[in-house]
């Protein structure tokens, strides 16, 4: 008694590979196939290619905001001033508090910061800045700032003059050396009224932070310049605290509240971007779903073409059904048809969305340089160049969501060839 077949046993894998390299002109489908894998490969080349890009243009967002600005900003609730009557929101014991917030664990950095907006100007040019007091062992903590790669000055002169964003300079069309006015209209108090105060300030340091918001608006001040220039002797605005985990950043807040001391209340970088990081999420999720669609559209190839192929070999199948060759090793035969070419367009499709996102840049400076101009406009988008970041998980997600969906749709006309009545497919023949 003969034993029974192994699945997927050598002649099964033959007969599929004989059908799908079969011509035209011997009943076989070639072009459908070749537009099924032609049709895998772009979908997961596109998939990947999203998915790259997606992360990698998150990944630049938060890195810009943790690089150069506060984690968590701690300040006062604000008390009613006896003499004017305004809310006084500044800290009177920053220094105290700043250490005490130190001591908090996961804190690196407690600053005290004078923070305003002025208008700044050079000759003829004026634009709007919002300066930033700080002491220079403190902004030489900040790693976007201090960046020696892409900033211009040496950021050890900061305290004889001023610091100020590549998109401030370009504004003022200034360079280092050169020296720009600071205007605020709360300036000195006098007898009459408040008078416009207006200082003058050689640029030190110019530093690119990789955000166009932040190049373009914002200038440092030495911090008791600052103080000074604010009307804030004896006071700062608020503290720059900056933590080992930003991620986390959500569980250090009470510790953090109760280091700062009663009155006093903290806001995050999640907090101050929570908006934007909630869109992100949700195009995330709909990208996914709208390309995994496409993927699903080009699996569908694949049932045509086995569709096409199980009528075309009908004789070869009720041949082979009278030979012995059981409904299992049939439906295994044009399985293997329709996942063969789900697999080798996957592959493909991995490998060229992996060249996509490794060489991206050179991709986009060709795009760019055919389009004409600058399509990548920083003032809308924030940073200032398209970035992609692999990441191992979004490749395994594509490759299995295309094999799951390449697999499942050639399970059908799989099942129709091998329920195949021999005697029907040879009827007429």
């Amino acid at each position: 008694m003969a034993g029974k077949t192994a699945p997927f046993a050598p002649f099964e894998w033959l007969i599929a590979w004989r059908y799908l390299r079969a011509k035209r002109a011997e009943g076989g489908v070639s072009t459908m196939t070749w537009i099924s894998l032609i049709g895998i490969t772009l979908a997961v080349f596109a998939l990947i290619a999203t998915l790259a890009v997606r992360a990698g243009f998150r990944a630049e967002f938060v890195d810009t905001i943790l690089g150069s600005n506060a984690h968590v900003t701690v300040y006062s609730i604000g008390q009613i001033d006896a003499e004017t009557g305004r809310v006084d929101r500044t800290l009177h014991d920053y220094e105290e508090m700043a250490a005490a917030v130190r001591q908090v664990p996961g804190v690196i950095r407690a600053a005290p910061l004078v923070k305003g907006q002025v208008m700044a100007n050079m000759r003829d040019r004026n634009t709007g800045v919002e300066v930033f007091g700080i002491t220079l062992e403190n902004l030489k903590t900040i790693p976007r700032i201090n960046a020696p790669e892409t900033a211009q000055g040496n950021i050890e002169d900061f305290e004889q003059g001023i610091a100020i964003g590549s998109g401030v300079a370009r504004a003022l069309g200034v360079g280092l050396g050169d020296r720009i006015r600071l205007i605020s209209p709360d300036g000195a108090r006098t007898a009459f009224g408040t008078s416009p105060r207006i200082n003058a300030y050689d640029v030190t340091f110019i530093f690119e932070a990789g955000r166009w918001d932040i190049d373009r608006t914002r200038v440092y001040l030495p911090f008791s310049e600052a103080q000074s220039f604010f009307n804030r002797e004896g006071r700062a605005d608020e503290l720059e605290v900056m933590v080992a985990e930003p991620e986390r950043v959500d569980q250090l807040t009470l510790d953090l509240m109760r280091a700062a001391g009663a009155g006093s209340q903290v806001w995050t970088w999640q907090d101050s971007n929570s908006g934007f990081l909630r869109a992100l999420t949700v195009e995330d999720n709909v990208m996914f779903v709208i390309l995994s669609v496409l993927v699903l559209i080009a699996a569908m190839n694949i049932t045509s073409g086995l569709i096409m192929l199980v009528k075309n070999k009908g004789r070869d199948i009720g041949i082979l059904r009278t030979m012995g060759l059981t409904e299992g090793s049939v439906l295994r035969v044009f399985f293997i048809c329709g996942a063969f070419t789900g697999l080798i367009g996957t592959a493909l499709g991995v490998l060229l969305g992996c060249l996509f996102a490794i060489y991206i840049d050179p991709i986009f400076g060709l795009v760019n340089a055919f389009s004409g101009g600058d399509i990548w406009d920083p003032s809308i988008r924030g940073i200032y160049h398209l970035p992609a970041r692999l990441m191992l998980g979004d490749v395994l997600s594509a490759v299995a969501l295309s094999l799951t969906l390449s697999f499942i749709v050639t399970i059908f006309p799989a099942r129709r060839a091998a329920r195949m009545n021999p005697v029907e497919a040879l009827r007429y023949e």
